[in-house]
Parts: structure tokens; C-alpha cells; sequence
């Protein structure tokens, strides 16, 4: 399964897609904001990040740009909730500017999953 780094600025947001993500079989390595997630990924191994857009000091849009200039190869999964725009507006920014996929809040889990192992080379 894969090590995630999971960046959300809303705590139950995070807690519940770190117990779900757990529960699924994978590491997860919980931000709640983009700053928190850029430091982690320096230290720490990531298979995959899954980001808000939404968020407080570096928000997700942000976040990718950085992301892609440090680690070019990590697959993103952007997902919103949304703002005073539409969600969908953010994340076809986040898609052009170097999300591997994109998703709407709300969202299943299993939707999450789906997209988490078609970001990964098979095992």
C-alpha cells in the first residue's frame, strides 16, 4: 500500500481520511496546511500526496507548484470543497498546474482509494 501525505487545514477532515486511509492498508502522514506538508515531504518518504486547495498560509494551488518543483514524478490528488468560487474552478487550476487527478467534496472513500491506486505503478 502506499505512503500518503495527506494536507488539510480542517482536523476533522484530516482525522477522517487518516482513519479511513489507515483502515484501507495505507501509511498516512497528516498536514493541515501546505507549509506543514512541504516540510514533511523533505523529511519523509511519499508515494502520493493528496492536498486541499482550500486553505490558510499556503494553500493548495501553492502547494503543487512547489510540490512539482521539488518532486516533478509525485502524483497529487487535489481536492475541494470549494470557496466563494465554484470548486470545480479550483481544481481545474490545480489540474493544469500539476494535479494528477482531481476531486470534488464531497467524496466517498472509496472514490479516494480508486484514485490513489490509479495514481500508483501497479504491484
Amino acid at each position: 500500500m502506499a505512503r500518503i501525505l495527506l494536507i488539510d487545514d480542517d482536523p476533522l477532515v484530516l482525522e477522517t481520511l487518516t482513519g479511513g486511509l489507515i483502515a484501507a492498508g495505507h501509511e498516512v502522514v497528516p498536514a493541515s496546511d501546505g507549509d506543514e506538508g512541504l516540510a514533511l515531504l523533505a523529511k519523509e518518504r511519499i508515494d502520493i500526496v493528496v492536498t486541499d486547495i482550500i486553505m490558510p498560509r499556503r494553500e493548495g494551488i501553492e502547494t503543487i507548484l512547489e510540490l512539482r518543483a521539488r518532486q516533478a514524478d509525485v502524483p497529487i490528488i487535489a481536492i475541494s470543497g470549494g470557496g466563494r468560487n465554484s470548486n470545480l474552478q479550483f481544481l481545474k487550476v490545480a489540474e493544469k498546474l500539476g494535479a494528477t487527478r482531481t476531486l470534488q467534496k464531497p467524496f466517498s472513500l472509496s472514490r479516494l482509494n480508486q484514485l490513489i491506486a490509479e495514481c500508483l505503478p501497479p504491484q
